[in-house]
């Protein structure tokens, strides 16, 4: 696998979704990440947090953060997912860098889980 651009991705899925729903949602967007010749690096779930204001009249949200490689084509096509999806009350995409190797940062988050003793 050559190089890639990773990005990082978090967003607020509603509070009202049964745990099944809320894994549904979270899956959707890996299966994106890795049907466009993706790789997902880290997904971390933060759960169910209060919000700093009112989201589509919701005062709170589970958050999911995401990191992951792909195309310059992925994360509109991520964008395009999260603006139909009404599970979906908010999100961001980010670009870190331009040239990296997934399976080197694949080998850092492992060292890091290692370190940390967590997942």
């Amino acid at each position: 696998m050559g190089y890639m651009r990773y990005y990082e991705t978090l967003y607020l899925i509603r509070p009202d979704l049964e745990p099944e729903e809320y894994k549904k949602v979270v899956e959707k967007y890996s299966k994106i990440v890795q049907d466009k010749n993706g790789v997902v690096i880290l997904i971390d779930e933060w759960g169910k947090r209060e919000l700093a204001y009112e989201v589509q009249k919701f005062k709170e949200g589970f958050y999911v953060l995401m990191r992951f490689c792909g195309g310059p084509d992925l994360p509109e096509e991520l964008h395009r997912n999260f603006r139909l999806d009404e599970n979906v009350l908010k999100f961001i995409v980010i670009k870190l860098k331009d040239r990296v190797k997934p399976e080197d940062l694949k080998k850092e988050e492992e060292m890091k889980e290692v370190k940390d003793g967590s997942k």
